[in-house]
C-alpha cells in the first residue's frame, strides 16, 4: 500500500509534510514550522504521530516541535551539526547515516550552504527527497552561513539524483522563483511554459509542491549553472560554474 502524504502549509509560505503508513501505523513529519496546522492534519485523520524528521535549526522549521514533543513523543531527527541549536533531537545525524523510520530508509546527504549544518532527506526505494531549505522548486535557499561554492556543491549532489525523484521543499517560493528564471533566461521554452503553470497554479491557490529533480534540472537556473547560456546570461561565459552560481544568487537576493 502506497504512503498517505499531506502537505500542511503553515505560517505564511512554510511547508512541512506528513508521511503515513497504515500497515506500520508509521506516521512521520517533515519539519515542524508550527504545531497548531499540524496537529489539525493528524487529528483529522485520527494519526498519531511517531517520527520527526528535522532539515535544519531555523526557527521557521522547528518551532512546532515542543508542543509536538509533549503530546506525541516521536523519535525526532535532526542534524548533529546543528543539535545544540536543536532542542528536543532523539537522533542525531551527519553524511552518509541512514534514517530508519517504519518501513522507510532515508538517506541523509549533507547540504551546507543556507546553514552549514543543514541536511536533506532521501528515500530511494520511493524516490523522495525532502530538501528542506537548499533546493526549492525553480529555486535555493539564501546562503545565511556557507559560501556560494559550498552551496553550488550542495545543489549538484540533489541534482545527481535521479530525474523521477519526488522534490519536497519547506517553503512556497514558486512564483518569484519562475519569475527569475525567466528574467535570467527568457528564451527558454521549458521555462517559459512553467512558468505560466506556476501562475495558474498560485492564483488558483494551489501549492506547486511537489516538484520533480528533473523538471528542476529542466527548468531551475541554479541547477543550470554550469550551461554556457546560463553563465553568458549573467556576463561569466567560460567562468567556473560555481561563480555563475554566485551570481546568480545574488541576483536573486537583490530581486
Amino acid at each position: 500500500m502506497p504512503a498517505d502524504i499531506v502537505l500542511i502549509p503553515c505560517l505564511s509560505d512554510n511547508y512541512a509534510v506528513l508521511l503515513s503508513d497504515q500497515e506500520s501505523g508509521t506516521v512521520a513529519l517533515v519539519d515542524a514550522p508550527e504545531a497548531g496546522p499540524i496537529l489539525a492534519a493528524l487529528d483529522a485523520r485520527g494519526w498519531t504521530l511517531t517520527h520527526v524528521l528535522i532539515t535544519h535549526k531555523h526557527p521557521d522549521h522547528i518551532d512546532g516541535l515542543p508542543e509536538l514533543k509533549r503530546r506525541f513523543a516521536p523519535t525526532v531527527f535532526g542534524p548533529a551539526a546543528e543539535a545544540a541549536a536543536i532542542p528536543g533531537l532523539d537522533v542525531t545525524l551527519s553524511e552518509g547515516d541512514v534514517a530508519e523510520v517504519g518501513p522507510w530508509s532515508f538517506e541523509v546527504i549533507a547540504t551546507p550552504g543556507h546553514t552549514k549544518g543543514h541536511i536533506v532527506y532521501h528515500e530511494p526505494t520511493e524516490r523522495w527527497l525532502f530538501a528542506g531549505d537548499t533546493l526549492f522548486v525553480m529555486g535555493c535557499g539564501r546562503l545565511f552561513e556557507d559560501t556560494p561554492q559550498a552551496m553550488w556543491r550542495s545543489l549538484s549532489k540533489l541534482a545527481a539524483l535521479p530525474n523521477e525523484t519526488r522534490l519536497w521543499c519547506g517553503h512556497e517560493y514558486t512564483l518569484s522563483n519562475a519569475r527569475f528564471c525567466a528574467g535570467v533566461l527568457p528564451d527558454d521554452p521549458a521555462i517559459a511554459e512553467r512558468l505560466k503553470r506556476v501562475e495558474a497554479d498560485r492564483a488558483a491557490g494551489r501549492p506547486t509542491v511537489p516538484s520533480t529533480i528533473g523538471a528542476e534540472k529542466a527548468t531551475n537556473v541554479f541547477l543550470r549553472a554550469a550551461e554556457s547560456k546560463v553563465a553568458a546570461a549573467v556576463g561569466l561565459e567560460g567562468d567556473d560554474p560555481a561563480a555563475t552560481f554566485a551570481e546568480l544568487r545574488e541576483r536573486k537576493n537583490r530581486g
